[in-house]
């Protein structure tokens, strides 16, 4: 059995139009999968499959995918709870195990969410809103492997 790792996206929101989630309409959903040169989602297998390694690759859009659903329930639960996020980044790891034969899986996803809020006294909601996006995340509750989320607030 073989392990590959995922670990080279970076998924940001560039949704923020000056308020942050102060109001559910006040911000955009808009975010920007990337990678160490790569192209912007232009897709191909994994290398370990003869992908081309300039692309993305099913895998990591799966990694993205989760973390950008994640996101976007964050951000909504964000808006709903009074907590005015202003930035958000997180750098996803995927882990994923292949048989002799070819055949493999996902065994996990760890999204590592950075937020940034505009007053400390947010901080202390955020891994209860973390908990709650996980609980609504279409993607997270569509996948056979564990999730982790290990998240982390600063004010700015």
């Amino acid at each position: 059995m073989r392990e590959h790792t995922y670990n080279l996206l970076t998924l940001t929101w560039t949704g923020n139009k000056g308020t942050g989630t102060a109001d559910y309409r006040a911000y955009g959903r808009s975010h920007t999968i990337s990678s160490a040169g790569k192209p912007d989602i232009f897709s191909s297998s994994d290398p370990a499959f003869r992908g081309d390694t300039s692309m993305y690759n099913p895998e990591e859009l799966l990694v993205a995918a989760l973390s950008g659903c994640h996101m976007l329930w964050f951000l909504h639960f964000c808006s709903a709870n009074g907590v005015v996020a202003t930035a958000y980044e997180d750098k996803p790891v995927g882990t994923m195990l292949t048989e002799a034969n070819g055949n493999g899986r996902f065994t996990q996803i760890t999204l590592h969410p950075v937020v940034t809020v505009t007053d400390e006294s947010m901080l202390a909601k955020l891994d209860e809103l973390h908990r709650k996006a996980h609980e609504f995340c279409f993607i997270a509750n569509s996948v056979n492997f564990e999730v982790k989320i290990e998240g982390r607030g600063k004010v700015g």
